[in-house]
């Protein structure tokens, strides 16, 4: 069982590693045009390894459809809503608001799947909540004077495009989670994720609004960069969880690959020079502990 943990760490790790390769490449791009360019690497990426592990048998139509509509949801929508929020508002915040598609969860699961709700998840909600708050309003430091810790535009805004993009994230996770448990490649799920998200991005691109196009050519440099970040965020770091959810606890793996606020932390230290403020580290601490008690308090509803 080890291993399926150690994926969800894994994953965690890969994504806090994306926040910081995808900060720089995502403004210059726009966060749209960035998007699309990472899913039709990582698309590629991944129908590359497909022809020669293979997979593809797994997928059947009862599991397509569900995997497609999990791809344009929590992909499409919640991938293109992260990087608007990370333009806006830097990957520290980004990440720790991220982490409220958990408490999001559980609300769904009390909504649509009519699931209880015990006092330990309650309690967790509440826990992540003061979180995400605690990092958004004390997370940063007068000695901080990073570009990633200023905020473009009002912080309203970027908070609430990183609700947003954390919404997607719980429905596309709560459709793909019994598709996984059916035994369905995580290779050749995360492909076919992917690949909707990337011709939906495409064509959104295909609108006269120029927000929605590139902003510039780039560099190799930033090209190379958005290569890294589709590797690691979609084509390593979902591939990874979804295996965690192949065959570990439901609720371990995901408390596990909800630790990107805090290991993002000592990456940013190492990569700015400057030291996280108290109220970041805390807060990420926070949301940890809180998104541990809500899946296990999950995980001890009656069936």
């Amino acid at each position: 069982m080890l291993i399926y943990e150690l994926a969800a760490l894994a994953a965690a790790f890969t994504w806090a590693l994306t926040g910081i390769i995808s900060a720089d490449p995502s403004k210059q791009f726009g966060a749209v045009a960035f998007n699309r360019a990472r899913m039709m690497v990582v698309f590629v990426m991944l129908c590359f390894w497909m022809l020669f592990a293979g997979g593809w048998q797994s997928i059947n139509n009862a599991t397509l459809w569900p995997l497609i509509i999990s791809g344009f949801i929590g992909i499409f929508l919640g991938d293109t809503a992260l990087f608007l929020t990370m333009n806006r508002l830097g990957p520290r915040r980004t990440a720790i608001l991220f982490a409220m598609n958990a408490p999001m969860s559980v609300v769904l699961g009390f909504l649509v799947l009519g699931e209880a709700l015990t006092s330990l998840t309650l309690v967790g909600v509440a826990v992540t909540i003061a979180g995400v708050v605690l990092a958004i309003i004390y997370g940063k430091s007068k000695a901080q004077l990073h570009k990633w810790e200023s905020v473009a535009g009002p912080l309203w805004i970027g908070v609430l495009l990183g609700l947003v993009a954390a919404l997607p994230q719980a429905v596309g996770a709560l459709i793909a989670r019994p598709i996984m448990e059916t035994g369905v490649d995580p290779v050749a799920a995360s492909a076919v994720r992917v690949g909707v998200a990337a011709l939906g991005l495409h064509l959104l691109m295909q609108l006269p609004h120029q927000s929605l196009k590139q902003r510039n050519p780039g560099s190799s440099k930033l090209w190379a960069q958005v290569a890294l970040s589709g590797f690691l965020g979609m084509g390593v770091g979902m591939t990874l969880l979804l295996y965690g959810l192949s065959g570990g606890k439901v609720g371990i793996v995901t408390t596990l690959s909800a630790t990107t606020p805090a290991l993002l932390l000592p990456i940013l230290w190492w990569r700015t020079r400057e030291i996280p403020a108290l109220g970041a580290w805390v807060g990420a601490l926070f949301v940890i502990v809180g998104s541990a008690m809500i899946f296990n308090g999950r995980s001890e509803m009656p069936v």
